[in-house]
């Protein structure tokens, strides 16, 4: 039940945040690889993207892809949430005097994210006919390509994103600023998740992006970038420090809002579950 409701979560959010996804990745695909001036800014910001895209592409471009971004919360969060869920339940992210333990959580974080995101890397490539195609083109090896080099961003958002919102939640607790079992208690350390995972996450984003949208050989090998690490080193190196927080207003428009949603309503749909089970 803990990854149904997790993945449910997940889509719920994803529905709301699946117009900034879009605008984030036609963001961070802006000038890629060229010097700052040498290209023309379709894009100048978030708000100015949203118009844009709607203006040339229409209202529908900005849920593009929202059936298999929903297919692909569900069974990665689901996996994700749902075994860090289990790991909390169990006892697991606790010292043996019961107080929190922040290295636990961040490692069971991490453990659930590889988890997740390695399963649900053939829906992120693509759905139905692109997996087929896929699968014809490159073999069923094809179906994970990227799907390594995604997997540092993977560990240090999840990481991040759980320890955070467990810890912080853990703190307010303490404090008794809210009520215990308040909504307002999830809401608060959702929000601080939010932030915190934005922050992390946002050069291993970019670099994941142009990982996944490269060019590849008849092999299927990627023509401009070796692995997420020569990724991150080539946009520095080119674009400057920032090019790697390139579109992090898009980011955390999109991350946080969806890091906020997704975990308040995980934390409340096991709550009233568990609540109605006892």
């Amino acid at each position: 039940m803990d990854f149904l409701m997790s993945g449910l979560a997940a889509c719920g959010a994803c529905v709301f945040t699946n117009p900034l996804e879009v605008v984030k990745t036609r963001m961070q695909l802006q000038g890629e690889l060229q010097a700052p001036g040498t290209y023309q800014r379709h894009y100048r910001n978030v708000f100015h993207a949203f118009i844009t895209i709607g203006k040339v592409d229409g209202l529908a471009a900005l849920q593009k892809g929202l059936a298999p971004a929903l297919l692909y919360q569900f069974l990665m969060n689901g996996i994700r949430l749902g075994t860090y869920g289990l790991a909390e339940a169990g006892g697991y992210l606790h010292t043996a005097e019961g107080t929190h333990s922040p290295a636990r959580s961040a490692a069971a974080g991490a453990m659930a994210g590889v988890m997740g995101a390695y399963l649900g890397s053939p829906i992120y490539m693509g759905m139905f006919q692109a997996l087929t195609k896929i699968g014809q083109k490159h073999g069923l090896v094809g179906l994970w390509r990227g799907a390594l080099g995604g997997l540092p961003r993977v560990i240090v958002g999840s990481s991040t994103q759980l320890c955070t919102f467990s810890s912080t939640k853990d703190l307010l607790s303490q404090w008794e600023i809210f009520p215990p079992q308040s909504w307002k208690l999830a809401l608060a350390a959702a929000m601080m998740s939010g932030i915190a995972v934005v922050l992390a996450m946002a050069p291993f984003d970019v670099a994941c992006t142009r990982l996944y949208n490269q060019p590849t050989d008849a092999q299927g090998k990627g023509l401009m970038y070796r692995g997420i690490l020569d990724a991150l080193l080539q946009t520095a190196r080119t674009e400057g420090i920032f090019g790697m927080y390139k579109g992090i207003g898009a980011s955390y428009f999109r991350l946080g809002p969806h890091t906020i949603l997704s975990l308040f309503f995980w934390d409340q749909l096991r709550s009233l579950y568990y609540t109605d089970t006892k």
